[in-house]
Parts: structure tokens; sequence; C-alpha cells
């Protein structure tokens, strides 16, 4: 497991599934302005569910959030579209309603520029979020995250197009905090 100071990132387990399923993807509005693709309904044990993890697929790493005091489950983040050649990936949160708005969602980032600069040795992390996401926001430039631009109009959003924010950081501009 990799630690923050407050959340622990670990290996998406069977019972994490419906969890995440129901708390987060099952929240229709909330699934609908964070994925990139149009939201439906998903039979219950699907292998083609959302935070069903393929082991074999990489250019995603997925891992469940956890609360490192109690260790309870409070969401999902992951690195995705890892290129390897670039050295590059971006970062994705999910984290449950009740987890939200505690901090978490900066530990959560900072603990997979970790993963990506230390661990995996690349040298770009981008977040792309609405600009009306200030958690997210707030969570990616505590980590230095850089506003690097607006993608206007590049998000379909229940039935409208919305702006996307997009913010960069490179492995020298990282400074970590004490993960593990």
């Amino acid at each position: 497991m990799l630690r923050g100071e407050k959340v622990g990132l670990r290996a998406r387990h069977d019972e994490d599934i419906p969890i995440l399923r129901s708390e987060l993807y099952g929240d229709v509005v909330n699934s609908s302005r964070s994925d990139g693709g149009p939201w439906r309904p998903v039979t219950p044990g699907s292998k083609d569910a959302p935070f069903v993890v393929d082991d074999k697929e990489q250019q995603t790493a997925s891992f469940s959030v956890v609360e490192l005091e109690g260790g309870s489950l409070i969401g999902s983040a992951n690195l995705w579209g890892i290129d390897t050649h670039n050295r590059f990936a971006h970062i994705g949160v999910g984290l449950l309603p009740s987890s939200r708005g505690k901090g978490y969602g900066t530990d959560v980032v900072g603990v997979l520029c970790h993963y990506g600069f230390v661990v995996r040795g690349l040298q770009r992390l981008q977040i792309e979020t609405l600009p009306d996401n200030a958690g997210m926001l707030r969570a990616a430039e505590r980590n230095g995250f850089v506003r690097e631009g607006v993608m206007r109009a590049a998000a379909w959003v229940l039935g409208e197009f919305m702006d996307e924010v997009l913010l960069g950081l490179l492995a020298h501009e990282w400074k970590p905090a004490s993960t593990s």
C-alpha cells in the first residue's frame, strides 16, 4: 500500500466494487460530471462495470483509497492514459460523498504524484476537471499543479458543453510530502 498522511492507496478488492459502484457511479449527476463518457446502467456483477480492475491493462493503474485511521474505504484513484514513451499520465480521483471536504483529496493527489513520479518514473502528470470542481482544483494546486489552460466546451455534461480546466505538473516541479 502507498501511504500519505491521511490515506492509503491499495489494490482494489472485490468487496470495494459494490460500494464504489453504488456511491460513486450510482450518482448519475456526479458520475456524468467526472467521467469522460456517458453514464449508462450497469448490471450488478458485470465484469465490464466501472471499478472492476483488469490487471493486464497497462495504461491504467487503479487504486482503492482507504482512510489510514481505521482502514475504511473512502474512494477510488487512478493514473490513466499512462504513456510510457512520453512518460506521461492523467490523474483521476473519486471520493465517497461522506469523505469529501476533509482534506483527503489533497493527500490522494499527493500519493498519486509519488506513485507517478517516483515509482513509475513519469515526467508529467495532468488533471482535467470542470471549472466548478473546487475540491479537485484545490487538491491539484496544493500539490503544485499549474493551471495551463482551459479547453473550451470540451466536455458534454448532462445536456450541455462545459469547459475543462487543464492542470499539469512536471517531475522536477513536484515537492513530495512524506509518502511511502
